[in-house]
């Protein structure tokens, strides 16, 4: 994988995101690779496919990218909530790559994957409608809240111009590939229930410990009326899934990746 973009592509564009849209598109068709099967390429899409920049031209599974000249932060302005929810809901949302790169010197930065299968609905923050006199008066866009991604579908393949070796990537995905199998508004569950074991910051815990979420997660899941009962069967399903080991009744330890 090469760092350096090709800037000179976008020496015909006066506009800055069109330019940086052309530069880093060229730079994934050459660079990028497909996680979930043996293709060392993705195939660009033609012009006008709506939020797929990419396909793997073996596996058929979409991408799209989204780039940016500074770190990509805690939050990505997506495009329309309403269309956004339904996609996450439907499960058709592509998975993304996250682009951090250097306009001085045109250089990839970092790169993040982050696989179709771990958007939930929590993972969506609404922005304000626009204002009445707007051309598009009341549309809502949103923002991806990368927060309520658990981190580890927050797949490196960059980091901090360091190179993540392609086999380390690919066994980061497999390892999150359980989590496709489960039913969408399900998996919502799981993927906030990961989030939190996750942030706890250590590698053994309780149920307790996970409980003083419970209004965190009533609050994402209103329809649910028994959280804690709720939070329990999570933790057999991340446990059935081998990303927990439980050491006792409701002791819990993260299972590491390596």
């Amino acid at each position: 994988m090469h760092l350096l973009l090709p800037s000179y592509l976008g020496d015909g564009y006066r506009s800055h995101s069109q330019k940086t849209r052309v530069v880093t598109e060229a730079w994934g068709a050459e660079n990028f690779f497909c996680p979930n099967c043996p293709s060392n390429s993705l195939t660009p899409t033609p012009r006008g496919y709506q939020a797929i920049d990419y396909i793997c031209p073996r596996c058929e599974l979409p991408f799209q990218l989204k780039s940016k000249d500074g770190p990509i932060g805690q939050r990505v302005l997506d495009g329309a909530f309403a269309a956004m929810m339904r996609a996450i809901l439907e499960d058709r949302t592509p998975n993304l790559f996250l682009l951090h790169y250097n306009r001085s010197f045109w250089r990839v930065r970092n790169v993040t994957l982050i696989p179709h299968f771990a958007f939930s609905p929590s993972a969506l923050d609404k922005r304000k409608p626009l204002a009445p006199s707007a051309r598009r008066a009341g549309w809502t866009g949103c923002f991806i809240n990368l927060t309520n991604i658990p981190r580890d579908a927050r797949i490196p393949l960059v980091a901090e111009g360091c190179v993540v070796p392609r086999q380390d990537v690919r066994r980061r995905f497999d390892r999150l590939k359980s989590l496709k199998g489960i039913a969408t508004v399900q998996r919502g569950w799981t993927l906030d229930v990961l989030r939190v074991v996750q942030s706890l910051g250590k590698p053994e815990f309780t149920n307790q410990d996970v409980y003083q979420f419970a209004s965190e997660l009533r609050n994402l899941h209103p329809e649910n009326r028994h959280i804690r009962d709720k939070i329990r069967q999570q933790l057999q399903f991340l446990r059935d899934r081998r990303f927990l080991t439980q050491r006792s009744r409701g002791h819990w330890a993260l299972t590491s990746q390596t």
